[in-house]
């Protein structure tokens, strides 16, 4: 977990609102991306754990290579 320093603004005695610094906003917009690339290509591997597959020898072998 990232530390990041927030100021917690209540309204009517229940917290409301926070306020952070830029540069801890940029920190977190970037593990949030992180996070959606890591969710994202979860579920991609899922879907394809069933297709067919070749090993890299094989692929080398159709490729020519």
């Amino acid at each position: 977990m990232i530390p990041i320093n927030t100021q917690v603004i209540k309204k009517d005695g229940k917290e409301q609102f926070v306020v952070l610094q830029y540069e801890d906003f940029l920190k977190l917009q970037k593990e949030l991306a992180c996070y959606d690339d890591l969710r994202t290509l979860r579920e991609a591997k899922k879907e394809e754990q069933n297709a067919p597959s070749v090993s890299f020898e094989e692929a080398k072998t159709i490729l020519n290579i």
